[in-house]
């Protein structure tokens, strides 16, 4: 088939990439610098560098997320954004292609960041990357038996946050193991609520979800924990140092995505809770940081 059958513009090839999904990314990295600033070893030299790993790994698993499920036939018949691949807007190759050309970029800013800070970064940057494209590729996507929130809770959660505390300061402190579960919790509900949304038809295409393990009840009922997850942080974050309760509000935040969910709302209807929660996940990093810079001067 010639390549002009596949009409995909670069509005589309920033659709696939998903823009919505980068608070995933950029939220741990802020945080994380925050800690490192209250163990007085914050750089922002080094805090670039993990945000372009954070970045270029969101970017690559969601590119590498649009060739696997389109190829599979996961994406014929679902109720979220356009995909490239499932689409037929771009040739699955080239998809494939970005996915890994992602990768690479993680990789280069990877391998810079562990020259600078420990060597045995490079190998949990290699994990990150087998873990992105493993979610949903190769004959045994971890992602289609119910696993995906857990990894996108660990390795956008505690290896983001925490890693880039370490990369900075040399330490992990209890304060950064808070933030990172706190970002990790709320990470994992974005991703919940995408799959809640696709219950319908990943269960038809034979995904196994957590979503769908846990089914519709229990699935929004977790979505709701987890997204209180930053509030009840910044409860347990007060024992450092007391203004930074003012991060509590994200608890009102999120309420308008929860009480989407929890309504029992479906398909469409569920795609403003993602960027609404990403949106909270962001500025309650924003702020904490802010907040854990000005508090270790």
């Amino acid at each position: 088939m010639a390549v002009s059958t596949y009409p995909a513009t670069a509005r589309d090839w920033l659709r696939g990439a998903r823009p919505h999904t980068w608070a995933n990314a950029f939220a741990p990295v802020i945080v994380g610098t925050g800690a490192a600033s209250w163990s007085s070893g914050a750089n922002l030299f080094r805090a670039f560098l993990a945000l372009v790993v954070a970045w270029a790994l969101i970017v690559g698993v969601n590119y590498a997320n649009d060739y696997s499920d389109g190829i599979r036939g996961t994406d014929d018949d679902r109720s979220g954004p356009v995909r490239l691949t499932g689409s037929g807007l771009a040739r699955p190759a080239h998809v494939k292609r970005a996915a890994f050309l992602a990768f690479g970029v993680a990789g280069v800013a990877g391998v810079a960041l562990s020259l600078l800070s420990a060597w045995w970064f490079i190998l949990l940057g290699a994990l990150c990357i087998a873990a992105a494209w493993f979610y949903t590729g190769g004959k045994n996507p971890y992602g289609y038996r119910g696993l995906g929130e857990v990894a996108v809770f660990i390795f956008f959660g505690l290896v983001a946050v925490l890693g880039t505390q370490y990369t900075q300061a040399g330490v992990v402190s209890w304060l950064g193991l808070v933030c990172a579960i706190a970002i990790g919790g709320i990470s994992a509900a974005v991703n919940l609520a995408n799959n809640i949304r696709d219950i319908p038809s990943d269960n038809e295409a034979g995904k196994i979800t957590l979503a769908v393990r846990l089914g519709q009840q229990r699935s929004r009922s977790l979505f709701a924990v987890l997204s209180f997850l930053p509030a009840v942080a910044s409860l347990i974050l007060i024992c450092a140092w007391w203004p930074l309760a003012v991060g509590v509000l994200s608890a009102v935040l999120v309420l308008p995505g929860v009480r989407t969910v929890l309504s029992g709302a479906r398909g469409p209807a569920l795609i403003p809770v993602l960027g609404g929660n990403g949106r909270a996940m962001l500025i309650w990093s924003v702020v904490t940081a802010l907040l854990l810079g000005l508090g270790s001067a």
